[in-house]
């Protein structure tokens, strides 16, 4: 598989399955209808798409230029801290306007989401790498 074909299939499955949660534990925990908890799952999760590709793209061609190769636990907990880190920068604002709420508050309701889905990225790409393979920046190659 290419990597770009890669890179889309990991964003668009992890989304799949995001979308899947995130949409009926928001219509709960604020006391939303559904429509509209649907509709906010799937603007965060196109945020979260797009910057799924784009740190991958950066995290990838970081890894290509380490010397040791494959992906520890450290590396997949590097890589769920960055991954998460940056959507909680571009999504607070998102569901702060649109639960119109502070941006305090979008983020101490989300507080619960993020460790789900800090913990969700590195079982997700662990899982994802088990049945799809190592992208080849991650592979381990024999010198010769």
């Amino acid at each position: 598989m290419s990597p770009n074909t890669r890179r889309v299939l990991q964003a668009i499955l992890y989304e799949v399955f995001a979308i899947a949660f995130v949409a009926p534990v928001l219509s709960v925990i604020f006391d939303e209808p559904p429509g509209s908890t649907i509709g906010l799952a799937f603007v965060l999760s196109s945020i979260a798409l797009g910057w799924n590709y784009v740190f991958n793209t950066i995290f990838e061609r970081w890894e290509a230029r380490q010397s040791v190769r494959g992906r520890s636990f450290a590396r997949r907990l590097a890589h769920g801290i960055g991954f998460e880190g940056g959507l909680v920068v571009m999504l607070v604002p998102v569901m702060a306007l649109w639960l119109n709420t502070s941006a305090l508050s979008a983020f101490l309701a989300n507080l619960g989401l993020l460790v789900f889905f800090f913990v969700y990225a590195i079982v997700f790409t662990w899982a994802f790498d088990r049945v799809f393979g190592l992208p080849e920046s991650a592979v381990k190659h024999d010198e010769a």
